[in-house]
């Protein structure tokens, strides 16, 4: 029979408030971390309220699921856990800003080659976002002792809990879609699904999506390739001619520039030029000042994969390790069934970035790692070799290699925390509010320098003479974290369409025979393969490539980010605003329709290759023309 003396009590009285003030630290811990930590864009007050509310589902569920499994002790465990969850994710937030995916922790491997830069992104007052988690031990296991043999929370008290978190999910969702419809779809942006579903329902949506991924190449058959090759055969542009076979049979010389961004370029720091040789160099050849980085989590990793496939990386981790074991028809593989030694330089250790598995899969003949350089604690620094000794070394490595040969060059000196030996520094640190903005100052400077100690001895070298030079960012150093102090240093307000332009990089081809230019067309790292191969005179029989010549002028001019934004010779557009291209000016957004539409429906085509592991049905796929007739594949 209830009675009310049972079941209210003092001792129920005190298990109830020592789960209010555990659940409320906890949603106070949540809120300020969401609100103060992330950059999150909340542009409203329904948004704001929408961001304080979302925590409550998520702190009920692990709440409820501690007790259920292990009464007090489990809900003391699972504080433990969510505070380092969170703190995970806010050191992740300040190197990468953005929010770790579970393909991500696959690359738990790189940790050890970035202690460097985990030491930079350490704070002191983070030990003050633990201190709560003390004082949940305290209530749970200290207070009053003589009450805790009546404290002994009840498995229905816990599955209790865990209901009740979803109903507040339900409302939190209908809540955040009202402000975001199709909210759950707009899985490539993070920083939206956190701001209304809040950090730990994040995680939870993308483990369940991360199921869904590990299905889709275990359930996938060539059926699936024809919509993609018919795809790519309604939107095929006729190869150019121009400069077509310029290169033909000459050696290339790919250099990968590390976090190295276009506004460095003709741009100065306390009256200095801050890539000085790289300003004239670009006048000796074509430059692109219109080419834009397209990578999302695996950074380097990304640009390699976009050059080598002239396809999209994933949204969420890194194809090098998610899909290395996919089958693909890599540049280097092309080039290699056309007598070329194809290999990478790169002295960090073979495994990083698990390079020394996807190299094999993209086809490369050689991979020259940290192994095969002279490497010495007073040649190195921060991420290891010098730019100048690895520059020096690999090119005396090309000069006994077989003829024609492809090699890509991959740079480790500009890499945060952009630090340097003092006698390396050629230039003043910045004198900005940001210390990482004022230090990659100093750090591109001396890139420049080594550069030019490069090139300069490529051109007095045999070399020369049969061999064209690539040189390209591999993506952005400075992130939207810092775009106070970059808006000290521009001169201007850094809103979200000067951020978009922050991430163009530079891209230049230079070598004997190439006449200069200056390029404007609006491309990207997709667009490299396929200018590569035109200028080498090469026919690429590989009909899944979704980028165009940068060289031919009648090309489609649409570079789309893996966030689906793009940039086309008229529009931005980002995130839905659209954006006159050359004026910045904010315009009507049916002017970007088209372009949103085209970009999401492309990067599904690409992510469904990859995910699906497609390209090993190319010799069995019907292949559908653009007048819809099915020819199968010879």
């Amino acid at each position: 029979m209830f009675t009310k003396n049972k079941y209210l009590n003092k001792n129920t009285a005190f298990k109830l408030i020592a789960y209010a003030v555990v659940i409320g630290m906890f949603w106070l811990k949540m809120n300020y971390i969401q609100s103060n930590i992330f950059t999150l864009n909340v542009e409203n007050s329904n948004e704001a309220s929408i961001l304080a509310f979302n925590p409550l589902s998520s702190i009920f569920l692990i709440f409820g699921i501690g007790i259920l499994l292990g009464g007090r002790r489990g809900m003391l465990v699972s504080y433990i856990l969510g505070s380092l969850l969170l703190y995970v994710n806010i050191l992740f937030y300040r190197e990468y800003n953005d929010f770790i995916t579970i393909p991500m922790l696959n690359q738990v491997a790189n940790l050890a080659g970035m202690g460097g830069s985990i030491q930079t992104i350490l704070e002191f007052s983070d030990i003050l976002l633990f201190v709560d988690v003390l004082i949940a031990a305290f209530l749970l296991f200290y207070l009053k002792p003589q009450r805790l043999t009546s404290f002994t929370p009840k498995r229905r008290e816990g599955i209790i809990l865990a209901i009740i978190a979803i109903p507040l999910f339900m409302v939190n969702l209908q809540w955040a879609e009202q402000e975001r419809t199709d909210l759950l779809e707009r899985t490539f942006d993070r920083n939206m699904l956190v701001k209304y579903i809040g950090l730990i329902n994040y995680h939870v949506y993308d483990a369940v999506l991360q199921g869904k991924t590990e299905m889709k190449k275990t359930l996938a058959d060539s059926n699936e390739l024809v919509p993609v090759i018919n795809y790519m055969n309604e939107n095929k542009q006729e190869d150019s001619d121009r400069l077509e076979g310029v290169a033909e049979g000459k050696n290339v010389i790919l250099l990968s520039l590390e976090s190295t961004q276009t506004f460095v370029v003709d741009n100065k720091l306390h009256g200095e030029e801050l890539t000085p040789y790289f300003n004239d160099l670009k006048e000796e050849g074509i430059y692109f000042d219109n080419f834009y980085h397209q990578v999302k989590q695996g950074r380097t990793s990304d640009s390699e994969f976009l050059l080598a496939n002239s396809m999209y990386p994933l949204n969420r981790g890194a194809v090098f390790f998610t899909h290395s074991g996919n089958e693909y028809e890599g540049l280097p593989s092309l080039l290699s069934e056309n007598g070329y030694f194809t290999n990478v330089m790169h002295a960090n250790d073979k495994t990083f970035w698990n390079r020394n598995v996807m190299y094999d899969s993209l086809g490369y003949d050689e991979f020259f790692s940290k192994e095969d350089y002279e490497v010495t604690p007073e040649k190195s620094h921060g991420w290891g070799y010098l730019d100048e000794y690895f520059f020096s070394d690999s090119l005396n490595k090309m000069k006994e290699m077989d003829k024609p040969f492809y090699s890509k060059l991959i740079t480790l000196t500009n890499h945060y925390p952009f630090s340097l030996p003092e006698e390396e520094k050629f230039i003043e640190e910045g004198e900005t509010s940001s210390g990482t903005l004022n230090r990659y100052f100093q750090t591109i400077r001396y890139q420049d320098e080594a550069l030019k100690q490069f090139v300069e001895e490529f051109k007095q070298s045999e070399l020369y003479d049969n061999t064209i030079l690539v040189i390209y960012g591999d993506h952005f150093g400075i992130s939207e974290n810092h775009q106070e102090a970059m808006g000290e240093y521009l001169g201007k307000e850094i809103n979200d369409y000067e951020q978009f332009q922050l991430q163009r990089v530079p891209m230049l081809i230079y070598g004997k025979g190439i006449e200069a230019e200056k390029n404007h067309t609006v491309g990207g790292q997709v667009d490299l393969r396929p200018t590569l191969t035109n200028l080498l005179g090469i026919e690429d029989s590989n009909p899944v490539q979704f980028g165009n010549d940068l060289l031919d002028k009648d090309r489609r001019e649409l570079m789309i980010t893996r966030d689906g934004d793009f940039a086309s010779d008229e529009y931005v557009g980002i995130q839905g605003v659209c954006y006159d291209r050359e004026t910045g000016e904010e315009v009507e957004a049916d002017s970007c329709e088209p372009g949103f539409e085209a970009a999401q429906e492309e990067l599904s085509v690409s992510d469904s290759v990859i995910y699906g592991d497609l390209l090993r049905y190319l010799d069995e796929t019907e292949m559908v023309d653009t007048k819809g007739k099915q020819n199968k594949e010879e």
